[in-house]
């Protein structure tokens, strides 16, 4: 289910029209009707914005989750009530497996489509836009305005360390020793004759990157029980 060209192009802060969300979604959902966005907004799985007149306006934000409730509907059987607990998951900055669909998660839907505008980012996890410019200035978020989703997730793990008084700042060398690693990776796969770009090197590089996790986590556990 590519993205449309158009799509692409409009900024993420962009608002849409329930006509413009049609268009963006019938070429996959061709029995997608305005009564039916009615009814999903009814249930609460997706609250656009209002204006002043009272007309919707969907965000690329509401697209993407329109699209994952349809496709959770069309292809996965799920009733409301069950996709309704999975939305809870990802609001929750979670990637939840799909209840019956063999461990594959909801990112694995919305990818690689779906992206967040800072206010979106915002929005979804609560953080105020000087936290996350000081995730950003510490390189451990990406220097932009637009956000991948596994950032929900990673703002809401930083989030919960300052809370414990460990600030984006204080993961600077964190952020080192994992660019670092990352150098290791590219070597490992480039003595083996692997690209880094091709489809089995991200694959080979994810493996790694376990693997690190692993020893990582043993290390942290034996200097804590010192």
């Amino acid at each position: 289910m590519p993205a449309t060209s158009a799509a692409l192009s409009r900024p993420e802060s962009s608002k849409f029209s329930i006509g413009q969300v049609l268009e963006r979604l019938q070429d996959d959902f061709g029995d997608l009707t305005p009564s039916k966005l009615r009814f999903l907004e009814e249930q609460g799985l997706v609250t656009p914005d209002r204006t002043k007149s009272g007309y919707r306006k969907f965000s690329q934000l509401d697209i993407e989750r329109l699209r994952l409730i349809l496709t959770l509907q069309r292809e996965h059987y799920l009733p409301l009530k069950v996709i309704a607990e999975v939305l809870d998951e990802i609001d929750a900055g979670r990637d939840p497996v799909i209840p019956g669909a063999s461990n594959r998660s909801a990112s694995s839907i919305l990818a690689p489509r779906r992206l967040l505008s800072r206010e979106e980012l915002q929005r979804i996890t609560g953080a105020s836009s000087r936290f996350i410019g000081e995730a950003i200035a510490a390189g451990l978020l990406p220097a932009t305005e637009v956000f991948p989703h596994e950032s929900v997730g990673e703002l809401s793990a930083l989030q919960q360390l300052a809370e414990l008084g460990v600030t984006p700042r204080h993961l600077r060398n964190m952020r080192a020793a994992a660019e670092r690693d990352a150098e290791l990776v590219g070597q490992a796969l480039e003595a083996r004759g692997i690209k880094g770009a091709s489809p089995d090197g991200r694959e080979r590089a994810l493996e790694l990157v376990d693997l690190f996790e692993t020893v990582r986590r043993g290390v942290l556990r034996r200097r804590l029980a010192r």
